[in-house]
Formats: structure tokens, sequence, C-alpha cells
């Protein structure tokens, strides 16, 4: 991509960003972590890659999102905001009872696929939307976003195993890889690793990409659309709390809402990034 469509992609990463801090300090609590690790691939897949229109949310040939590791909604509802399918204003009311905007994805929200939050069901879910497209001979693509600590529940590979035996090629699998889970290190808690080798031995395609990284992520997608019949993986490397300083590669931010103070250090970061990126 040229350089005005990279730097367009990075500010809309940034205000997703923005989006996550919003809502999980109006919500006084959340996940701001794990979602600002996944910003740069949502403002990707929504902005550049995936055939989706907030004003034919329900289009029977647009591509499928699943977000699998759902606690990291904030991400999902702040990308779904800048995409035009629901105000602004939502963000601020995340969490609070009777709200559009709960702690966890939910399908009767405008734009949102799949419930989902009970880790390694997402996946699955997926699956059956490809295999629904498959049957129907649709071309509409499904992707779906994993969590590095959700690849310790069976249940992935489950799917993993189903998704190869009906050669869903239509499913895309994004493990968003930044080393930490609620417990603590990834490699302390229950190492899933080698997850690249888990993922090639069950006959999944596999690609690797830098998670903040725009020409990575595009030349990543650009080969996921290569396929041999084979549903692909992608581990993506990211940085937890990408974007806010106090808060990358720190596994309280896990579930943790930032306070007044740290909301204001974070939006100040988050707003000298935006005035770089469009200046």
């Amino acid at each position: 991509m040229d350089d005005k469509s990279k730097r367009s992609l990075q500010a809309a990463a940034c205000r997703i960003r923005k989006g996550i801090i919003e809502g999980t300090y109006n919500a006084r609590s959340g996940h701001p972590g794990g979602s600002l690790s996944i910003a740069d691939l949502l403002a990707y897949l929504y902005f550049e890659k995936m055939n989706v229109d907030p004003q034919k949310a329900e289009d029977p040939d647009r591509d499928r999102f699943v977000l699998s590791k759902g606690h990291c909604a904030p991400a999902l509802y702040a990308a779904l905001t800048l995409k035009g399918y629901f105000s602004e204003g939502e963000l601020k009311k995340l969490r609070h009872i009777g709200a559009m905007l709960q702690g966890h994805p939910c399908i009767s929200i405008k734009g949102v696929d799949m419930s989902s939050g009970s880790l390694g069901q997402g996946i699955s879910a997926a699956c059956g939307m490809a295999l629904a497209g498959k049957l129907d001979k649709k071309t509409y693509k499904v992707y779906t976003v994993l969590g590095d600590g959700e690849v310790e529940e069976g249940q992935v590979w489950e799917a993993a195993m189903f998704a190869s035996h009906y050669k869903l090629d239509n499913l895309v699998a994004i493990v968003d890889y930044n080393g930490l889970q609620i417990d603590g290190r990834l490699s302390e808690v229950c190492s899933p690793e080698p997850i690249t080798d888990k993922f090639e031995a069950f006959g999944w395609k596999v690609l690797t990409m830098d998670a903040h990284d725009m020409d990575s992520i595009e030349k990543t997608f650009a080969e996921a659309d290569n396929t041999d019949g084979r549903p692909v993986a992608i581990i993506q490397k990211s940085i937890k709390g990408k974007g806010v300083s106090f808060m990358e590669d720190n596994v309280s931010w896990h579930g943790k809402a930032p306070n007044e103070e740290e909301y204001n250090k974070a939006m100040n970061e988050l707003d000298a990034q935006l005035k770089e990126l469009e200046g």
C-alpha cells in the first residue's frame, strides 16, 4: 500500500485504541491490554480487507468476523463505532446496566456476527459459518481472532481438526500472540507452544506477522488469500497494551480499567500519536 493509505490505517488503529480507553474508563472495568494489541489488525480488516458495510449489515454475501477472545470486546466495539455501525456515545455506556454494549460481544448488536466470550467457542462458530458458506456456494470469508492463552483450550484443536477435514479455505484464524494471559506469562501458566507447529500438524496453512506493522499485515493477508484447500492460521506477534506506554507488556491490564489519571495520560499519548499521523 502507499504511504497515505498506510498512515490512514495507522490513524484508524489509533482511534480504535482511543475508543478502547474511553470504553473501559467509563465502564470502570474491562480488558484494555488485549484489546489494544489487536487494534492494528481490526483497523486493517474493517477499513481495508473485509467486505462489510454498516448500511447493509445483514448482507448474506458479507465477510464474517468472530472475536473468539470475546473479553476484548472494547476493541471490536471501537472498530464498529469508527466504521459507522453505531454512535461513539455508546462506548461511554460500556458495561452499564441496560446499555447496548456489554462485556462480551452479543449477536444482537449491529455488526456483531457471533456472541462470544467463553474461550474456545468462537473458532467453532467460525468453522460453522465457513462450512455454511461452502455449502451455499458463497464467496465470503470468515475471520476469527483468538488469544494465545485461549489456544490452551481443547475445543480450539477440535475446531482446527474440523476445519482441516472439511477444507475450509475460506476461514482465517488469527492468534494474537502477546505472550500474556490473565494469570501471567503464557510460558509459565500452561504453554501451548509450539503454536505454529500445532496448526501445521492439524493441516492448516500457517503464516506469521508483526501485529503492529501495516506492511507485514498487508503482505500476510495477501499470502492468506492464496490458499490451497487449507484453512489459514496467522500467528501475529503483538504487544499487550500496545500504544499506551504504561500498559505495554503489563499483565495487570488484562482485567483492569484505567482510573482518571491513567485515562488522561493514555489519551494524551494517543492524541499525540494521532496528531503525528495526521499532521
